[in-house]
């Protein structure tokens, strides 16, 4: 993957800080972050519902495909004289929503062509890039099984593990294998497939050689690229596993903050930190990054051009760029080839073009985000008022689409996409699957005895990460 020469810079110009401020406690810092950004929240009002998103499932009354109307032309000069086929793609690249609201307002021809479902199956099937039977399968699969309200699926509670809450979870390999980060500083390794198994033989250990944690601060982060894993904490370190070594680390990044979300891909590591920063680095080293640079078009090995760090064999992730994108805490983070979002305290959405080496768009919001999923072109994020909005990339600007109430009465902790499936979690002490719908639709609450707070689904394995010291597992039918 290609890797811009503009995100390289030198480190030590990297910050417009002042004086440096004195060492926080780590502990004391992340008690009253918790109280602050997970305090209950102020009642809101339900948003208004709007017109229906392109969403890879249909609900029962969205639009659907039926034979097609004839637009009546004769005797009418003008635009309405053309073709039905003509009239359909101009339509094409109108906004959906002046189509479904507004053209039905012009004339009853318009009106007509507007109702007939034939007009947005062909709509529907100008995107390309969407994988239609793909998601058609998976919404089936969705909803067998959690049908008859779950009743099909196998709950477990994994609670021997940590003695502190659980913050976040990550499954891997399919869901055979399942990471855990907690507030006792450690991250637990789980085999799931040990599942219903004596407790002793699903908990496998805890990462790294430190005799009682795997950092010396709350674990609130984990990300994974391929066998790669990484883990942030709250002692303003990221630390690196390699699950193929039987989990050994394999590198740390030392950061001036305390460490609020990840996103790892192949070519970056990015951080999002309680010091207001997006922080990037290359994760295959000084030496990779170097050659990396030099392939991609940089200088030559051999010329007299100095690279912007020490060449060295030093293990661990190269820093490439850090920036100030907020005016609050970073409180989530994702990446991938082109954009890097970030969602802040401050109430604002960043979405930072990683070709162009700028911040393509900030968006002020009525609320901060706390959790986000992104499947091209949309993105689903959870806010500290209960609710999910939905933002379209349009030719790489996004825009909030839609605003939903899906049931939750505080903040939304977890949140899981994909083309048929959706869940969330929240401080509400539920867990809810959905259908991604317009509006969605949930077909599916759990109950808990504590709040949770995220969530993880792949394969046939969804976990949640609870307050109450556990694990919450759902395995559902093949």
């Amino acid at each position: 993957m290609e890797l811009p020469a503009e995100l390289y810079e030198d480190p030590r110009a990297r910050d417009d800080d002042s004086d440096p401020e004195p060492e926080p406690d780590p502990d004391a810092q992340a008690e009253a972050y918790v109280a602050r950004v997970l305090n209950p929240p102020k009642p809101r009002l339900v948003p208004p519902r709007a017109s229906p998103l392109s969403t890879p499932a249909a609900s029962p009354n969205a639009l659907e495909p039926r034979a097609a109307s004839k637009v009546s032309t004769v005797g009418v000069p003008g635009l309405l004289s053309l073709p039905p086929e003509l009239l359909l793609e101009i339509c094409a690249y109108l906004d959906a929503r002046l189509v479904l609201h507004v053209l039905p307002r012009v004339c009853h021809a318009l009106r007509d062509l507007v109702r007939d479902r034939v007009t947005w199956r062909l709509r529907a099937q100008r995107r390309e890039d969407f994988d239609w039977p793909a998601a058609c399968i998976e919404l089936e699969q969705h909803l067998a099984h959690w049908a008859e309200d779950g009743r099909w699926a196998e709950y477990f509670c994994l609670a021997d593990g940590h003695f502190a809450s659980i913050d976040s979870v990550l499954l891997l390999q399919g869901g055979t294998l399942c990471l855990s980060g907690s507030r006792d500083r450690n991250v637990n390794l789980w085999d799931l497939r040990q599942l219903g198994a004596d407790p002793s033989q699903v908990l496998v250990k805890a990462l790294g050689t430190q005799p009682n944690s795997t950092h010396k601060g709350w674990v609130w982060s984990l990300a994974a690229q391929d066998h790669h894993v990484c883990s942030g904490s709250w002692d303003s370190t990221v630390k690196l596993w390699d699950m193929a070594a039987d989990g050994q680390q394999f590198g740390e990044i030392k950061a001036k903050a305390a460490v609020l979300c990840l996103s790892y891909q192949p070519d970056i590591l990015v951080t999002g930190t309680y010091d207001k920063k997006v922080t990037v680095y290359d994760p295959r080293g000084r030496r990779e990054a170097w050659d990396a640079w030099v392939s991609w078009g940089g200088p030559p090995r051999d010329s007299d051009v100095a690279p912007p760090w020490p060449i060295t064999h030093e293990a661990g992730p190269a820093l490439l760029k850090s920036r100030r994108l907020h005016s609050s805490a970073v409180l989530a983070l994702l990446a991938d080839d082109r954009h890097i979002i970030s969602g802040s305290e401050d109430h604002t959405l960043v979405v930072f073009d990683r070709r162009a080496n700028s911040v393509l768009q900030r968006l002020q919001l009525d609320s901060y985000l706390l959790c986000m999923s992104y499947q091209e072109p949309q993105l689903w994020a959870g806010d500290n008022q209960g609710l999910l909005h939905v933002f379209a990339n349009h030719n790489g600007c996004f825009q909030l689409v839609r605003s939903f109430d899906v049931g939750h009465r505080s903040h939304i902790t977890g949140i899981k996409h994909s083309l048929g499936t959706l869940y969330t979690t929240s401080t509400d002490k539920t867990i809810r699957v959905h259908v991604p719908t317009d509006p969605p639709r949930t077909i599916c609450t759990r109950n808990h005895h504590n709040v949770l707070n995220g969530v993880c689904a792949e394969g046939n394995l969804v976990v949640a990460a609870s307050g109450g010291l556990s694990l919450e597992v759902w395995r559902l039918q093949s």
